[in-house]
């Protein structure tokens, strides 16, 4: 049995449902299908999912959704119209979507999640009845209903243990069972999504909990490249890459897999092939617990923006116990979390998300490591950019570090920072934001090239 997520843009339009429904039917094994709501039809066109965070903010800002009601409904329209399905599905979005405008009107953020999550919900009721009507057995299943436990924490859902054991019994139904991605239901009762892309963590923990064969990442690209295909010509194509190497690579900025989605498919190890709606027959990429090196040591180059480093020195810094942890803490109390910490005998630095010093954040943080630490200079250092080089086999092969400075430096790209884990799965470097597309270029170029290759 096979589980298969279906991105936003291969559920853009009645064209792509086709396409969609197509690949389910031709494959008996696809049992459970996870659905993202409609993405882009072109390039300038609006995703659903946009047109109803607009809607929601609309309602809370003035209480009048009207005009952007009227843009969701007419996108859901175009798909009916297109598939020739009954217009009832329209009146119950209708329906649905104020029954939600009501009930959430005073509560700004249960509001927003449950609007968000409409996208991926009707599009899933969409699919179950042109299934049908394509003469399958095939039905809606909701979170609630498929068993999609989560925490009651508006906008960052998280799985609870005992939602796998009512996904397993999800294999004990008969017919294919279609279930909207990103979102599951609190034990309150709310709506609560999982993080934006929160559909691949959907499929993921769907195809943990059934204990699928396989998970199938239905997307817009033949399989994963080793670099954003948008700053390389013709990128090399990985047809088989890890767990970690994958993990690593999506927390860097591939928008290929939402990063938080492979854990649940890593615990129990069901191989993750990622495809192209467009382009089906490809092989795309499989990501398994283990692979071959087949003598390339570096599988994937990328590269993610809007960090900063929080600079600290304080003299014998390394002899002072408790210093990391008072540190630390002070983060905690803020509620904020940190990417790195590279640090020497005198100096840490502590990488953040820039978006989490806001609200005042950043003024009461460098007060208190300045007052509680007795540090002699805090210094924020902006617009900083996290480039990686990842592959398992790194670890194995010497000169991976010299390869990737030397390219740099060639490249005229000054290093802020190295850091590299225990595991040695990637090597992460510091560089301007404004260098680091030059940064990722000039790497690939020096791994990925005949006359460089290792």
């Amino acid at each position: 049995m096979k589980v298969v997520k279906f991105g936003g843009s291969s559920l853009a339009s009645g064209v792509q449902f086709n396409k969609v429904a197509n690949i389910i039917l031709s494959d008996s094994e696809r049992k459970i299908v996870v659905v993202s709501a409609p993405g882009k039809r072109y390039s300038d066109d609006i995703k659903t999912t946009d047109l109803l965070i607009t809607l929601a903010q609309a309602i809370i800002e003035d209480g009048d959704g009207k005009k952007a009601l009227e843009a969701v409904l007419q996108r859901f329209a175009d798909i009916v119209s297109d598939l020739t399905l009954d217009n009832t599905l329209l009146t119950n979005i209708d329906q649905e979507l104020g029954k939600l405008m009501s009930q959430y009107k005073n509560d700004a953020p249960r509001l927003m999640d449950a609007l968000m999550a409409s996208g991926e919900n009707q599009n899933a009721k969409l699919m179950a009845a042109y299934l049908s009507k394509r003469g399958k057995e095939a039905t809606y299943v909701s979170p609630e209903e498929a068993g999609l436990l989560v925490t009651d924490d508006p906008g960052n859902a998280r799985i609870l243990p005992e939602a796998y054991e009512k996904l397993r019994k999800l294999k004990q139904k008969s017919g294919i069972l279609v279930i909207p991605g990103f979102f599951g239901v609190s034990k309150q009762g709310h709506i609560v999504t999982f993080p934006r892309g929160g559909s691949d963590i959907t499929g993921s923990i769907v195809a943990a909990g059934a204990e699928a064969e396989v998970y199938e990442n239905f997307t817009d690209v033949d399989s994963v490249y080793s670099v954003n295909p948008q700053l390389v010509n013709s990128p090399k194509e990985m047809k088989e890459i890890t767990y970690r190497e994958m993990r690593e690579l999506a927390y860097s900025g591939f928008s290929v897999f939402h990063d938080e989605a492979l854990q649940p498919v890593v615990t129990k190890k069901i191989p993750v092939c990622v495809k192209n709606t467009n382009h089906p027959e490809a092989e795309g990429t499989r990501i398994v617990a283990e692979r071959s090196q087949n003598g390339c040591p570096v599988v994937g180059i990328a590269s993610d923006k809007g960090f900063l480093s929080i600079n600290i020195t304080k003299y014998l810094m390394n002899k002072e116990v408790g210093f990391g942890r008072h540190l630390l803490e002070i983060l905690e109390d803020e509620c904020i979390s940190f990417e790195h910490t590279p640090s020497g005998i005198d100096n840490i630095s502590i990488i953040l998300r820039d978006h989490q010093l806001r609200n005042g954040k950043e003024e009461r943080i460098l007060e208190r490591i300045r007052t509680e630490l007795k540090v002699e200079d805090v210094q924020v250092e902006r617009d900083l950019a996290m480039v990686m080089v990842v592959g398992e086999g790194m670890c194995r092969t010497v000169g991976i570090a010299s390869k990737a400075t030397e390219a740099l430096a060639e490249a005229g790209v000054n290093i802020k920072m190295i850091n590299q884990g225990s595991s040695e799965v990637s090597m992460m470097f510091g560089v301007d934001a404004k260098h680091a597309d030059l940064a990722v270029q000039s790497l690939y170029y020096k791994y990925f090239t005949p006359v460089n290759h290792i």
